[in-house]
Formats: structure tokens, C-alpha cells, sequence
């Protein structure tokens, strides 16, 4: 996996101050997007145990919320392995620290239907991530009013709950 970029102290993907990892590598090419160059797999800097470390530590800092994954398309299959590793070393350095998630991809009709069902990283990775934005950005549905999502059809989805019972819940800003 590669990564194109890690922006520390990241306010605009996820409450808090957060540490935001850009991964490469993206098949939806969403018209509009602001990250087309991360489409490309091979775009970045690879992704390796010093990156992890260097995450890791960044978060020492107790400012930190926590960590919020972008892309490109963090569950591309190959970068939900990569990021695996990442996730696991996350919550157990930092149990308190939240893990969010952008995809374009769909939870119901794609992340659960499919690679929940058919790819083992897929269950272990989604069982670390506390908020799941999903959908394609669709320029059409752009709303700047919004928080932390680009697009009218994105959800903001809290995992752990909606993975216990079944039922979708979604994460509202806290007051």
C-alpha cells in the first residue's frame, strides 16, 4: 500500500484535532474530487512499519482525538491490509482515541453485502473504525453546510453500535 499524505493536526475530517492519513489508490474517480491524484495506486510514499511508528508516536501528543483514514479509497482490499496493521497498533496504544473512515463505497449494498461477507480484513478492520463516512461524492449533491462529508447522500455512520444490533445509527455533531 501507499499512502499519499499524513496531515497532522487535521480539523476538517473528524471532531477534534486528528492525525489524517491520505491512502493511494481509488476505483470510483468521483468527478470532483479534491484528491484525484491519490486515485493511483502507486502514487505517495509506501507505506511501511517506520510510517506506523511514526503514527504512533505522533499521537502521543494528548490534544489528539484521533485518527481519520481518506484516501484514494481507504477499503480498496489492498489498502484495507495495509491499514489493518495500523488500526490493530491504534486502538491498542490508544483505546480512547476514535478511528473515522471515508469510502465511497456503500455500507449496506457494497462494504456489507460483499467485502464483509467474502474478505477477513474487511470484519477485523470495520470492528476498529468508530465512525464509517460512506458513499460516493457526487458533485451534483455538494453541500458545503455539511460536517465532515462532501456530498447530501453521505452518511456518517457509527459502526460499533450499527455492527451490534443490526440497525443503522448515525453519528450526529455532538452538542
Amino acid at each position: 500500500m501507499n499512502y499519499a499524505e499524513i496531515k497532522t493536526f487535521d480539523v476538517a475530517n473528524g471532531p477534534g484535532i486528528r492525525l489524517s492519513l491520505f491512502v493511494s489508490g481509488c476505483h470510483h474517480r468521483c468527478p470532483g474530487c479534491f484528491n484525484e491524484q491519490a486515485w493511483d495506486f502507486n502514487y505517495g510514499k509506501e507505506f511501511t512499519q517506520d510510517t506506523i511508528d511514526y503514527i504512533i508516536d505522533t499521537l502521543k501528543f494528548g490534544a489528539y482525538a484521533g485518527v481519520t483514514f481518506l484516501g484514494g479509497e481507504p477499503l480498496e482490499r489492498v489498502n484495507q491490509q495495509g491499514l489493518l496493521p495500523l488500526a490493530r497498533k491504534l486502538k491498542e496504544t490508544y483505546p480512547k482515541k476514535t478511528i473515522w473512515c471515508f469510502t465511497g463505497y456503500e455500507f449496506e449494498k457494497d462494504i456489507m453485502a460483499h467485502m464483509y461477507q467474502e474478505w477477513d480484513e474487511t470484519k477485523e478492520l470495520l470492528s476498529y473504525i468508530d465512525v464509517l463516512v460512506d458513499g460516493p461524492f457526487i458533485e451534483s449533491l455538494k453541500n458545503l453546510t455539511l460536517v465532515f462529508r462532501g456530498s447530501e447522500n453521505q452518511r456518517l455512520i457509527r459502526l460499533p453500535e450499527t455492527l451490534a444490533t443490526g440497525k443503522l445509527t448515525l453519528w450526529e455533531k455532538e452538542r
